[in-house]
């Protein structure tokens, strides 16, 4: 979508009551969704030039390390013989590539998890869907979910939706994610701060992360098993 025509749909969303903000919450957590190597990597079918969704990813992450906060990600993975995937894999054939143990499923070493920041493989969009991310984030009782990730359009989108589902104030740092194509990625985006989440600049985020005190700030051994 134009920028013109991303301002005609500002106007008929706030006229519909459309546009409102969720605002950062008191206790935020943190979901690196699927930056793993199939997809940050240009090289492998289904992936795409990330370099500076990597960069910003990495900055945020250390301000939440700074506070720590609990940090989650997840990764898309199949089994060999793709017979786990169901309707997706037939959607989206190409995704067979990401077999689970394969270099393709490990998270981008430039954004690498710490030792105990869990990393959950899904076979669907949503982080939320078929991992353990609802418990992780009630135990840290966090109220906040800072979403970065790929892609914009699909499991960036899908988190988004289930974390205001259940509740969550989503929060969108928009280096922080991408997608292949630069049409789906910006029309998403727009789409998300609209109706489901605050897209904010990463310099926003780590702003709001910093201005927690202690109290505030949920420890993330809170969210671990």
């Amino acid at each position: 979508m134009t920028a013109s025509g991303n301002g005609d749909a500002r106007e008929v969303y706030a006229r519909s009551g459309i546009g409102g903000r969720v605002g950062f919450g008191e206790r935020p957590a943190v979901v690196v969704v699927d930056l793993q190597n199939g997809f940050t990597d240009p090289s492998c079918p289904v992936g795409g030039e990330l370099a500076e969704v990597i960069e910003a990813t990495a900055e945020l992450l250390a301000e939440a390390r700074r506070a720590r906060l609990p940090i989650a990600y997840t990764a898309v993975g199949f089994h060999p013989g793709e017979r786990d995937g169901s309707a997706w894999l037939r959607k989206m054939p190409g995704l067979g590539v990401l077999e689970v143990g394969t270099h393709w499923c490990e998270i981008d070493r430039r954004v690498a998890p710490q030792p105990d920041e869990p990393v959950w493989v899904k076979r669907a969009s949503s982080a939320f869907f078929g991992t353990p991310l609802l418990t992780y984030l009630n135990l840290a009782r966090a109220d906040t979910v800072v979403i970065a990730g790929c892609v914009t359009s699909g499991c960036v989108r899908a988190t988004t939706i289930d974390a205001v589902s259940w509740g969550y104030r989503p929060i969108v740092p928009q280096e922080c994610v991408g997608d292949r194509a630069a049409g789906p990625h910006e029309t998403n985006l727009f789409d998300i701060d609209q109706k489901y989440a605050d897209v904010v600049p990463l310099e926003e985020a780590i702003g709001a992360i910093r201005g927690l005190t202690p109290e505030r700030a949920p420890r993330a051994q809170a969210g671990r098993a």
